[in-house]
């Protein structure tokens, strides 16, 4: 199995109360310690300069999503021609086609999963990277970036033009998978938006992530904005926060594999505190869920499904409405729903939504 250079392990202190509506003019402070862990940011050094927006070449797979394809630079190494395989797959690709790197587009473990990919999905252009590299073939993301399949049409587009129009940006200035999302949507033709949005609209949102309840939590490090499990069986507690990590990391980070999901470890008894706010709004506290969303959670005509889905990106969409840093045409519609939460508020929703079963659970089949 292939080692990786630990970056941080991850510790971080929750906190009791959110900051206020923190954007000034378009400036955003970050996210409080109790809500860093949904941003997979190490802890800031002091006096260290904040990354800026170059750190990252894929649209939603952190700056580790290019590894490996870069044999042709002065002083690298040459690509490792090594075959890689994936449980259920009879075809071969090494670590460059995996990420890309071969000229030609990412890797398709599973070509019967999916319809056929337009080229934009498939292979991209120029500055405009594969959709398929970060957000798979199947679009279901990972916990780093966004899980895209049955996302309606018009959400996905109206979000695409909001990227390009830099309305929508993080509250973590070192979220740099989110400034290169901006720069790719800025390089999409409107040909492309529709031929995307219509792709992942066409497949339904399936089973994909795993919650756990749990006091204690495997120990962690941080590698291109994705929770990795350390080597060994060490632990540590959760502290009021969800660690999302890949149910096998080798086949995550190594081979994207996209039928390999996660596990999103969440405090003991989120998961009901996070249900009375979204099913009745916590006393007066936020606007139920179901109201935009669907009865069932799973979307309600352009509105997007909440049900199954990632609770790190949910987490991070939620406070990027509530400081500021993320507007657009439906943001406003979100704003008073997350105004008044802390973020012990926001694990508890997000633990719950994540739990909750996809539309086509009952018959899906990963």
């Amino acid at each position: 199995m292939r080692r990786f250079v630990a970056v941080a392990i991850v510790g971080l202190a929750p906190l009791v109360v959110t900051g206020a509506l923190r954007a000034q003019q378009g400036a955003v402070a970050g996210p409080p310690a109790g809500l860093a862990w949904a941003y997979g940011a190490p802890p800031a050094q002091p006096g260290a300069p904040a990354p800026g927006a170059g750190g990252a070449r894929g649209a939603g797979g952190g700056g580790g999503a290019a590894a490996g394809g870069g044999g042709g630079r002065a002083g690298a190494p040459a690509p490792d021609p090594t075959p890689l395989s994936v449980p259920g797959s009879t075809l071969t690709f090494t670590r460059a086609q995996v990420t890309g790197g071969n000229g030609v587009g990412p890797a398709d473990w599973f070509p019967q999963d999916h319809p056929q990919m337009p080229d934009v999905v498939a292979r991209g252009r120029d500055t405009v990277r594969a959709c398929s590299l970060c957000h798979y073939p199947n679009g279901k993301g990972r916990a780093e970036n966004a899980g895209v399949s049955g996302l309606p049409v018009a959400y996905f587009i109206q979000q695409l033009n909001d990227f390009r129009s830099d309305a929508r940006k993080s509250a973590e200035p070192r979220k740099a998978n989110t400034n290169a999302m901006a720069q790719i949507a800025k390089g999409m033709t409107p040909e492309e938006m529709q031929q995307a949005a219509e792709y992942f609209g066409s497949m339904k949102w399936t089973p994909w992530i795993k919650v756990q309840e749990a006091a204690m939590v495997p120990k962690t490090r941080i590698q291109g904005g994705l929770y990795l499990k350390l080597e060994g069986n060490e632990t540590e507690p959760i502290a009021g926060r969800i660690i999302e990590v890949p149910e096998n990391t080798e086949r995550t980070e190594v081979t994207r594999d996209p039928r390999s999901g996660f596990i999103a470890y969440v405090p003991v008894g989120s998961v009901k505190k996070g249900e009375a706010l979204v099913t009745n709004g916590g006393n007066g506290k936020t606007v139920t869920c179901g109201t935009c969303h669907g009865a069932d959670l799973n979307g309600l005509g352009p509105v997007p499904g909440l049900a199954g889905r990632s609770p790190s990106y949910m987490a991070r969409q939620m406070y990027d409405m509530q400081a500021g840093a993320r507007h657009g045409v439906w943001t406003d519609l979100m704003k008073p729903v997350v105004a008044k939460l802390t973020p012990d508020d926001i694990v508890n929703i997000t633990a719950y939504l994540a739990s909750r079963p996809a539309a086509s659970a009952a018959t899906a089949t990963r």
